[in-house]
C-alpha cells in the first residue's frame, strides 16, 4: 500500500508587473488557509512521510505551516508534468506516504491520472489536499481516495 498526498499552495497574491511568478507571497487569508490544513494534516499524517515542496515562495510558505522537514524540488515547478512531478517524488518506489505540495494545473492533472488512469484537467481549489492510497486488490492495483478537504472545510 503506497499514499500520495497532494496540497494545493493556499491563496497568493497576483504577480506585480514584471515579478517573478516564482516569487509570488501568499495573502494573509492564505497563511490562514496553510495553517489551518497544516493543523489537520499534522494529526491524520503517519509520523514518516516523505514531504517535496515546489521552490514557488507560496508553496514554501504553505510547507512552512506543517512542522515536518521537506525536500524542495525544482522539478515541482508550476508548469510541471504529472510525468515529472510523479518521477521526481519516486511514486511507486517510495515506501512511506508522499506529501507534495505545489501547483495547479499539475496537481489535478496527477489525482486524474492515478484515479482515472487517464490524462485531463481536474480543478483543485487552492490550498486543497487529496489523499490518495494505491493498493493491491485481488492481484490488481487499486486507487482509492481516502481524503480530500479544503481550508473552509476545516
Amino acid at each position: 500500500m503506497s499514499e500520495i498526498i497532494f496540497w494545493r499552495h493556499a491563496e497568493a497574491h497576483d504577480a506585480e508587473p514584471g515579478q517573478d511568478d516564482l516569487d509570488r507571497k501568499l495573502t494573509v487569508k492564505g497563511q490562514r488557509q496553510a495553517e489551518r490544513v497544516a493543523f489537520w494534516l499534522d494529526r491524520n499524517l503517519p509520523q514518516q512521510c516523505k514531504v517535496f515542496v515546489s521552490p514557488a515562495k507560496r508553496a514554501q510558505q504553505t510547507a512552512r505551516c506543517l512542522a515536518r522537514k521537506h525536500k524542495t524540488l525544482k522539478e515541482l515547478n508550476p508548469d510541471a508534468t504529472p510525468e515529472a512531478v510523479l518521477a521526481a517524488v519516486g511514486w511507486g518506489i517510495q515506501n512511506e506516504p508522499i506529501v507534495i505540495i505545489g501547483h495547479q494545473p499539475w496537481i489535478g492533472n496527477c489525482v486524474h491520472w492515478l484515479m482515472f488512469d487517464a490524462v485531463a484537467t481536474m480543478n483543485i481549489k487552492k490550498g486543497a489536499v487529496w489523499w490518495l492510497q494505491s493498493r493491491d486488490r485481488d492481484g490488481k492495483p487499486e486507487m482509492a481516495l481516502r481524503a480530500v478537504t479544503t481550508p473552509e472545510l476545516l
